[in-house]
């Protein structure tokens, strides 16, 4: 009880302008609520979001590092068009990674670390169980961060991080689903067991199929992506 309230206790940054519009934006385009050719006008977002240009201008480049925004000659900030074979690819490459960041972990976890894997997810679980949707986003990328640490693969980590930070919107918005952050919490709970087992195959297994639930939640709040 005492390591739940803890969780719920931490002090959490309000989001800033810029971060603030990029996650309305790339949310609204992974629901299809902004559909792929439309131009991201800087002065209509700005007006928008009563900001100035220069918070929605660093969102939309923010976008255009992780390809939810094509820049193009004499038409500015596009959104792509993504299709349910290109979210497949991008979640099967993950999966993958994924996987292979959890079998590592299980592998080379030093034996003082356990204690962190189990509070990360405790702090996961505290945030389901107070559905807190937002706080939850983020312990639960703190949770996926200290598997790729433990895995103690320090390129595997980055590149694992590099395809993480491009399927961002997809996996913030499955949360969407309903029952979505209960079930997500089971199965953290199963990977961080097999991972204290140092059950190597077993936390591959389990890291793959979790990113392949993601995959088809991400369908069910946007039915345009269902695979």
């Amino acid at each position: 009880m005492q390591r739940e309230e803890t969780a719920l206790n931490v002090v959490k940054r309000k989001p800033t302008s810029t971060e603030r519009i990029r996650v309305t934006l790339a949310d609204e385009i992974v629901r299809g609520m902004i559909g792929p050719g439309v131009v991201l006008d800087e002065t209509s977002l700005a007006q928008r979001f009563e900001v100035s240009r220069t918070p929605v201008r660093e969102a939309i480049r923010q976008l255009e590092a992780i390809g939810f925004v094509e820049a193009r000659p004499h038409r500015g900030a596009v959104v792509p068009n993504f299709t349910p074979e290109r979210v497949n690819e991008m979640f099967y490459v993950m999966a993958e990674l994924e996987s292979l960041c959890a079998r590592l972990a299980a592998e080379n976890m030093p034996a003082d670390k356990s204690g962190q894997l189990t509070a990360a997810h405790e702090t996961c679980r505290a945030r389901a169980e107070a559905e807190d949707v937002a706080g939850y986003y983020e312990a639960n990328a703190a949770f996926h961060e200290l598997i790729y640490s433990l895995g103690d693969n320090d390129f595997l980590a980055d590149v694992t991080r590099g395809v993480r930070n491009r399927l961002q919107p997809f996996r913030r918005a499955q949360f969407g689903s309903s029952g979505r952050i209960h079930q997500s919490i089971e199965e953290h709970a199963a990977i961080v067991e097999a991972i204290l087992a140092r059950d190597a195959d077993g936390a591959a297994r389990l890291a793959r199929d979790h990113i392949r639930v993601v995959r088809t939640s991400v369908g069910s709040v946007a039915p345009a992506l269902r695979s």
